[in-house]
Parts: C-alpha cells; structure tokens; sequence
C-alpha cells in the first residue's frame, strides 16, 4: 500500500475520509478519544502522520511514554516538537510502566524535567508485571502453530515462561507458578511429570498452564491424551527449542477486550495515578470536543 501511494497510484482523498469519520463518531457524544499508533512521525509516508491527524481534527494530544528519565522526556520533546511545527497543543504527558518501588522520586524529576520544556505532566502510571504478560491465547494467536489442545482457559495470563531441557526433577525446581513450558516434543518424560500435577488431584504450585512443544515433535497418542485428560493447553511448533523460546519472548503483548483481569487492573491504575487536578487540567484542553491520544507504548 505505501509503494503504492508514493508511485501516485492511490489518489483516494483519505482526509476527507477521516473528517467524515469524526463528524459520525461525534453524533450524540460529549467527548471522542483518537488513539494513535507510534510515534508523532508514523504515517507520514502517506502524508497523514498522527501530528497531521491532529491538526486536521483541530484536536490537542497527550504524550504517552515509557518508564525512566532520559528517555520518556526526550520521546515526549522530541514528538511534543512535531505537533507544534503542525500547530498542534500539547495538552500534557503521562509516563507508563514507572517502577515506583525502585525510584519514587521519578514523578517529581519527571515532573520538573519536563516543565522546562513547558509540557504539564499528567500523571504516572506504576508498572504491574500482569499487563507485560501474554495470555494463552495470545500466545495461540502470535505462535500459529497447531494447537494440539486449548486447554481449561485460554485466557489465563501467563506468569513467566519456562524452558524445560533438562531431567523432570529439575524441571519441577524451575519452572515457577503459572508458566508456560517450552519443551521439545520428544521430551515425555517431562511432558508427562507435569501433566500428572494436574491429574493427581493435589494443589500444586508449580503446575503449568501449558506446552509449547517444540522441534515439531508430535507426542505419542498417550502423552496427547494425558495432555487432554489434564485439559492443559498445547501448541506443537517447528523450530529448535532456542528459536520457539525466542518466538515466545518476542511476542507483542496487547490488552485485548476479553482481557478482563488486565483491563480492570488498567482501571484501577488510571484511577489511582491520574488525580482530580489532571483531569481539570484536560476538561480545560477540550478543544471541538475532540482529544488526540498519542501512544508510545
């Protein structure tokens, strides 16, 4: 599509397109909240950056940065810098995935590191392991590998992701609560020590909550009928164990609407790290009633 507009071959008027949009989404709302996509500058290979966007909807734009200090206050100057070159305000910026355990004191340099730049800052949201971490069925969704089994809830969030080549005793030492196991397929001997934790009727700590089977070993028909006799998600994959764990681990992590556990932690978050001050402050912003969100997550 973009070779294809930069040869002049798309001559669709896509402004138009999305004036059109904002007129209809408006109808019968107080406020519309536009959520972009990367940085300030993506999208202008067609000529429509978010930065353009924004200045077409007449819209202001909140900043949305990852944790630190260097780095969310440069992302946010350098992105606040190609909105004012389009004419866009900068309503205010909120810093994500802040570890507030480890460094307390980043509100308050964030706070002052951007001032100087005259951008408000609207709040800071503290990083929760929960919402870095894959479901099973985002793991079904990015894999597309052949899912041998869906297991008891594919909505599970998984909470660390184990590789399993060694002896069964190790891996029971290892694998922690809640994991994802990477295992090659011909491994049954481990296959089959972690699927009995679920079938022996006991509470263990360490079950797992599924396989992602590796080398494109299929097991043996006893083993899949363990695997779904413990009802434990299982995917069989082609690839060594190294390149299936880094698969794994490379996997883009989003909130997706069945995410019900992640979305109400989300709300809490937002409740708690964005005060009644900022919320003034962005009812005042409110230009045409529209607000721009860049996202940089």
């Amino acid at each position: 599509f973009t070779r294809r507009v930069i040869e002049g071959e798309v001559v669709e008027d896509f402004s138009a397109r999305i004036l059109d949009a904002q007129v209809e989404m408006a109808k019968g709302r107080d406020l519309i909240l536009l959520e972009g996509t990367g940085h300030a500058g993506v999208g202008a290979v067609i000529g429509l950056s978010n930065a353009d966007v924004a200045a077409l909807l007449g819209a202001p734009v909140i900043i949305v940065s990852e944790g630190g200090i260097g780095r969310p206050i440069d992302e946010i100057v350098l992105n606040a810098a190609l909105f004012a070159a389009r004419g866009v305000e900068v309503a205010g910026a909120i810093v994500n995935k802040v570890n507030l355990e480890m460094e307390p004191q980043l509100p308050r340099l964030l706070e002052k590191g951007l001032a100087r730049h005259k951008i408000p800052l609207l709040g800071v949201l503290p990083y929760r392991q929960i919402l870095s971490n894959p479901t099973l069925a985002i793991i079904e969704d990015g894999l597309q590998g052949e899912t041998l089994w869906p297991g008891r809830d594919m909505d599970a969030i998984i909470g660390r992701v184990s590789v399993a080549a060694m002896q069964p005793e190790h891996v029971m030492q290892r694998i922690g609560e809640s994991a994802l196991i990477v295992v090659p397929g011909d491994r049954e001997d481990v296959i089959e020590v972690l699927t009995q934790l679920w079938l022996d009727g006991s509470d263990h700590p360490n079950r797992p909550l599924g396989f992602v089977l590796s080398g494109g070993y299929r097991p043996s028909a006893r083993v899949l009928d363990l695997i779904r006799k413990a009802n434990i998600f299982a995917v069989l994959m082609e690839g060594d164990t190294y390149s299936v764990a880094s698969n794994v681990h490379d996997l883009l992590v989003k909130t997706h609407p069945e995410d019900v556990r992640k979305i109400e932690e989300i709300k809490q978050l937002v409740a708690g790290s964005l005060d009644a001050v900022s919320y003034t402050h962005l009812r005042a912003h409110e230009t045409r009633e529209d607000l721009v969100c860049r996202l940089l997550l």
